[in-house]
C-alpha cells in the first residue's frame, strides 16, 4: 500500500449511501483513540494522587471529553463522509474543528493529565525537550496572540483558495494536513487568548484579537455567499445530495462561516471582554483601598 492509499483508505459503516456512513481512517481513528486512552490513564492517576482540586479535575475532564466528542464528530460521524461531496457539510466539519473542538480542548488544560499518563522517564524525557532553548524560542514567538492569531488567519484563508481546496479533496495526505493545520491553528489562537491564571492583564488583547478573527472569518463567509459563481468545481457534483444547487450549497457554507462562527468568536470577545472589565474594576477597587489604609 502506497503513502497515498493509506491516507486515502477509509471504511464507511451506515445504512444506504456510503456518504451517509461513518469513516473509518487509520490517520484519523488512531490518534483519535490514542489520545483519548492516553488522557484517560493520566486522568484517572491525577484523581487518585489529588485529594484537592477534584472539582477542577472533573471540570476539565467534561471539557476535554466535550472538545474530543467535537473532533469525532467532525472527522468520523456521516458529517465528514458528507462533507466529501457537499461544500456546506465540509464548512460544518472545519468549523467544528475550529470553532468548537480547539477551545473546549485548549480549555481543559489536558497536558498536565496527559503527561501523567506517561511512564517516568519518557515524562522526564518530554520535561527536557520542553525547556530546550530552541523549542522554548520559537514556542514563544507563536504562541504570542498576535502570532497565534495570524498563523490562524492564513490557514484558514490559503485552504480556501480555489487550486488547495481542490487539492486537498482530491489527494487524502492534502486532506489531512488541511484538517491538522486547522485543528493546529485552531489550538493555538485559543491557547494564546484563553484566559488562564496570571494572565488577567492580556484579556484587551484578547478581546481585538477575538474580534479581529470574527471580522475576517465572516467576510470570506460573506464572499462565498454573495459570489455569483462557485469557487470549487470539484464540489458542483455533490450538490444535489441536499437538493441545492451548486452556487446555494456555497451560500449556505458561507453563511455557516458567517453567522454561526463570527457568533462563537464575537461571543468569545465579549465574554473576555466582561472579565477585562471586572479584573479592571477590581484592580481599581484593590489600588482605592490600599491607598486609602496608607
Amino acid at each position: 500500500m502506497s503513502l497515498e492509499d493509506f491516507f486515502s483508505t477509509s471504511v464507511c459503516y451506515g445504512a444506504g449511501a456510503p456518504e451517509a456512513g461513518w469513516t473509518l481512517a487509520l490517520p484519523t481513528t488512531l490518534p483519535l483513540s490514542a489520545t483519548a486512552i492516553i488522557y484517560a490513564v493520566g486522568a484517572l492517576r491525577l484523581w487518585r494522587r489529588s485529594g484537592r482540586g477534584r472539582t477542577l479535575r472533573l471540570r476539565q475532564a467534561l471539557l476535554f471529553c466535550a472538545g474530543w466528542m467535537a473532533l469525532a464528530v467532525a472527522l468520523v460521524s456521516p458529517i465528514h463522509a458528507l462533507g466529501e461531496r457537499v461544500f456546506a457539510a465540509h464548512m460544518i466539519e472545519h468549523e467544528l474543528l475550529m470553532a468548537l473542538a480547539a477551545p473546549l480542548l485548549v480549555a481543559s488544560a489536558p497536558a498536565a493529565a496527559m503527561m501523567w499518563a506517561l511512564p517516568t522517564p519518557l515524562r522526564r524525557a518530554f520535561g527536557q525537550a520542553g525547556h530546550a532553548s530552541v523549542v522554548q524560542v520559537v514556542w514563544a514567538a507563536i504562541s504570542r496572540p498576535l502570532a497565534a492569531t495570524i498563523l490562524h488567519g492564513v490557514a484558514i484563508w490559503v485552504w480556501h483558495v480555489p487550486a488547495l481546496f481542490e487539492a486537498a479533496l482530491n489527494r487524502g495526505f492534502l486532506h489531512y494536513a488541511q484538517h491538522a493545520s486547522f485543528l493546529g491553528t485552531g489550538l493555538l489562537f485559543w491557547w494564546a487568548l484563553l484566559p488562564r491564571s496570571g494572565r488577567e492583564q492580556a484579556h484587551g488583547g484578547a478581546v481585538m484579537h477575538l474580534f479581529f478573527t470574527s471580522l475576517h472569518t465572516g467576510l470570506l463567509g460573506v464572499l462565498l455567499l454573495v459570489s455569483p459563481r462557485p469557487w470549487y468545481a470539484a464540489k458542483a457534483a455533490g450538490a444535489s445530495l441536499w437538493g441545492l444547487t451548486p452556487l446555494e450549497d456555497q451560500q449556505l457554507a458561507g453563511l455557516v462561516m458567517w453567522v454561526p462562527t463570527g457568533l462563537i468568536y464575537g461571543g468569545a470577545a465579549l465574554l473576555l471582554a466582561g472579565l477585562w472589565i471586572r479584573s479592571s474594576g477590581q484592580t481599581d477597587w484593590e489600588a482605592s483601598h490600599a491607598f486609602n489604609a496608607g
